[in-house]
């Protein structure tokens, strides 16, 4: 009897703990609720949750929950706050507020990137250029790996470009026959990989021709883990257990992947090897330059170079096939470059990238409806006034390039496809357009993308017409990047036999 009342009275001492812990939980939310009310805002859906049961809901649906943030700005300003449990971030749609935050070092990134320097207790992208949030060691390393992106060394990549290029085009040529249906998302995920592989680390994937290789499900799967830490109860979910050990397990695939990488380099440079000025080569560098850097240090920016440079272009390239098969006069135009420029030459050279006028247009009107990766995020110190709303200090700031880019303030008709609005000589909106963020902190490598993803499209204008499938969606899939949804299903003729049918 003794014992069970000890029990007994064990339990409700526990209860009683687990009461006053939930209520003084309750009266921090009530506080940070006190800090940020007067902030517009759409009602919170609970007072604990805050707005996390409308972003949950949203995913589940796969439905883009920037839409949602879109609709919210539009209705209650340019400044309005986002409430989840006793957190709250403010998102900012204002451009001489894009460059205050985002043009100066002054502002770091938030708490936000800890969630993939670590991915459900897995280390993922740990201190590399991504996510480094301390000033002076990032720029330390951003130096160390601005050699690997100068333009000489840019230009010499040409060649890669070509090639990987060429490999795509030729493969597609058993399923050009205006039936077979083509996954174009899926295949240009391939070249890009391809193309990341060797340019940064000299490997040959060749995953165009391998439907066994890991890297791009395991590069998915750990894009889609990075979605679900939105979710702070995901871990918690009974459901999710299996795909976190999935997201774990890809992720030790690509560090494991990162280290071999590495040490074959490492050993090449004992043997006295010639070695080229690539990422991996800048990576080895910066490990001699710096005291105390640690293997799983280089492995965190193999990781980030390696999923980066594949990712965020192969879905560029897909929306770009996407809006060019539901514009035919906008196809036809830049075909018609493309034929002027290129001609039927194998080989693209640098010097034809910058007489690719509207191509670039159209590769950068891509980017405002659809910026892969499609915001930032910085964090305050200090009280501030943000288009006359008072920001509390210590407070997480949201820019997205998305909303900014769909907002009938910035751009007439936002939701209609027209590369013209990148014209050299047409007004544009001052800090609207951000796909590669600005400042400082801007991604390394645009220029590598961009001239990357122009070979890309270029050899594929050159030689096919594409015509999309009946019955996809046109959605967006919010993987951490942004990428087509329905993967951009097409048919495939070549340009030759359309030609000679004229």
């Amino acid at each position: 009897m003794g014992v069970w009342s000890f029990m007994s009275g064990a339990a409700i001492l526990l209860l009683i703990l687990v009461v006053i812990c939930f209520l003084v939980y309750c009266g921090y939310v009530h506080y940070i609720h006190m800090k940020y009310d007067h902030i517009p805002g759409p009602p919170r859906d609970s007072f604990l949750f805050g707005h996390s049961p409308t972003m949950i809901k949203l995913m589940k649906k796969n439905m883009l929950m920037y839409d949602t943030f879109l609709e919210w700005v539009e209705k209650y300003g340019p400044v309005i706050r986002i409430n989840g449990l006793h957190k709250t971030l403010v998102l900012v749609v204002s451009p001489e507020a894009v460059k205050e935050f985002l043009m100066s070092p002054k502002y770091t990134k938030d708490e936000f990137y800890k969630r993939i320097e670590v991915l459900f207790g897995e280390r993922f992208m740990g201190k590399g250029l991504v996510t480094d949030r301390d000033y002076d060691h990032w720029h330390k390393q951003r130096r160390i790996m601005d050699p690997a992106f100068s333009r000489t060394y840019l230009i010499g990549l040409m060649g890669t470009f070509n090639e990987k290029a060429e490999d795509l085009v030729d493969t597609l040529e058993d399923k050009a026959d205006g039936k077979c249906e083509v996954g174009m998302h899926d295949m240009l995920s391939r070249v890009t990989l391809d193309v990341i592989a060797k340019v940064a680390f000299g490997m040959e994937l060749n995953s165009l021709h391998d439907d066994q290789t890991p890297f791009p499900r395991a590069i998915s799967t750990v894009m889609k883990g990075m979605v679900e830490t939105r979710n702070p109860l995901a871990k918690y979910t009974p459901g999710k257990q299996a795909f976190i050990r999935d997201i774990k397990q890809n992720i030790r695939l690509l560090r494991k992947t990162g280290q071999e990488c590495i040490e074959r380099r490492m050993k090449a440079i004992q043997d006295g090897e010639d070695l080229p000025i690539d990422i991996l080569t800048q990576i080895l560098k910066g490990a001699e330059l710096e005291d105390g850097c640690s293997m799983e240090d280089l492995i965190d920016n193999f990781v980030t170079f390696f999923i980066a440079g594949q990712e965020t272009t192969a879905n560029q390239l897909s929306f770009a096939v996407m809006e060019l098969a539901r514009n035919p006069e906008i196809l036809t135009r830049v075909q018609s470059e493309v034929d002027e420029v290129i001609g039927s030459k194998r080989d693209i050279d640098y010097e034809d990238l910058g007489k690719l006028q509207y191509l670039s247009q159209v590769l950068k009107e891509t980017l405002r409806l659809y910026p892969t990766a499609p915001g930032t995020s910085r964090c305050i110190q200090e009280e501030m006034f943000i288009e006359g709303v008072r920001i509390p200090p210590k407070t997480t700031l949201m820019f997205n390039s998305y909303i900014m880019g769909r907002m009938e303030k910035f751009y007439q008709d936002p939701l209609v496809f027209n590369p013209d609005r990148f014209h050299p000589d047409a007004p544009k909106p001052g800090y609207a357009y951000f796909p590669f963020s600005l400042g400082p902190r801007s991604c390394i490598g645009q220029v590598f993308a961009q001239m990357e993803a122009k070979v890309v499209m270029a050899k594929l204008l050159q030689r096919y017409e594409f015509q999309l499938v009946e019955g996809q969606s046109f959605k967006i899939l919010d993987i951490g990047t942004l990428r087509p949804m329905d993967g951009v299903i097409c048919t495939l003729r070549p340009r030759s036999e359309i030609k000679s049918h004229k």
